[in-house]
């Protein structure tokens, strides 16, 4: 017995790694333990080397094995390990998982993608990256058939179909069917614009609001009318385009009937029933229902004729003014076709 205490004070281990253990019956199988000693003096040099190249500290739980049914049978002493991330408090079972964890508050991302440099914390997340090259799209939606690369994309889109908004805004209770939607949308009340232009300063609170300012800067219009030849640097105005080629006009007036191809003109029609002007010229106190109807009004007080004639150089304030003014050189042409013909015909 003295010897098995002797052996149990030389695998004592430090403050972190604390061992429990009792006395068993005299028939202690000694061989068993000192396999438990062999093993413990491992995990205490583990751990020894882990605290020293890592300032994140782990934890450790002890537990004891239980008594074995037979009394003969000596009683195993073991320790099962835990890392706990000391930013979080996370714990994992293993020190591997631990450190590829710690990337996340440190920012590391040591696995990068082949084909366009993007670098991941983990393998699994470029695994799932890799998807946007390969082009595969696993994950099928039963109701409509549209695929996704996630699983999680998949989840947020069968909301649609099921009319769920589980993300709710407790400041104004607006309701979304996706976390990052109301995350964009708390914005509106924090006033937070975290992407900036790098060229004039300006910061958006979404970034594919910056993607469209850029193109002001870069003169780049993607979206082009396949009818007319238009371009557009958003998609939306593209659409709204359209409607002119298809007649659409989705917006209606519920007092009138009138209906508008543009949400924007259905609001300033309203102006008219409510009587509202909340256009008001700075320069004489004048106020008008419509946005632009000011914007003309204001060529008064500073004499700019912004609209010019390319046939005979005739500029005005008014861009209906000239409208009205180029029927003068249509009928003058006219005129002139009118004329030439029937010279040719005497001519003849």
């Amino acid at each position: 017995m003295e010897f098995i205490k002797e052996e149990f004070e030389e695998i004592k281990i430090e403050e972190t790694f604390s061992v429990k253990h009792e006395e068993t019956e005299e028939q202690t199988d000694l061989m068993t333990l000192k396999e438990t000693s062999h093993e413990l003096n491992e995990r205490q040099e583990e751990k020894k080397n882990y605290d020293k190249n890592n300032n994140f500290m782990t934890g450790e739980r002890a537990t004891q094995a239980k008594k074995s049914s037979s009394g003969k049978r000596a009683q195993k002493t073991g320790t099962k390990s835990y890392f706990t991330c000391q930013q979080c408090g996370k714990s994992f079972k293993q020190h591997r998982l631990l450190k590829v964890h710690l990337r996340v508050h440190t920012r590391e991302s040591p696995i990068t993608c082949q084909q366009c440099g993007k670098s991941f914390t983990r393998e699994d997340y470029l695994k799932v990256h890799m998807r946007i090259h390969t082009g595969e799209k696993p994950y099928t939606c039963q109701q409509c058939g549209k695929s996704f690369s996630q699983k999680g994309n998949l989840k947020d889109h069968m909301r649609i179909h099921t009319g769920e908004k589980p993300f709710t805004c407790q400041q104004c209770g607006q309701s979304f069917s996706q976390k990052g939607s109301l995350k964009v949308h708390m914005r509106i009340h924090t006033g937070e614009k975290p992407h900036t232009c790098q060229q004039c300063g300006k910061s958006f609170p979404v970034k594919g609001r910056l993607i469209v300012h850029m193109r002001i800067h870069t003169g780049e219009s993607p979206f082009t009318c396949q009818q007319c030849g238009q371009s557009y640097k958003e998609k939306g105005k593209l659409e709204i385009h359209m409607r002119i080629h298809t007649g659409v006009k989705p917006h209606t007036c519920q007092q009138c009937g009138k209906s508008f191809s543009r949400k924007g003109s259905l609001t300033a029609h309203m102006n008219i029933h409510t009587g509202e002007k909340p256009y008001t010229c700075d320069q004489c106190g004048k106020s008008f229902t419509h946005k632009l109807t000011l914007y003309n009004h204001m060529n008064i007080h500073t004499e700019e004729k912004p609209f010019m004639c390319d046939k005979c150089g005739k500029s005005f304030r008014l861009k209906g003014n000239l409208k009205s003014h180029t029927r003068i050189h249509l009928k003058e042409k006219s005129f002139r076709s009118r004329h030439c013909g029937n010279l040719k015909t005497i001519l003849e």
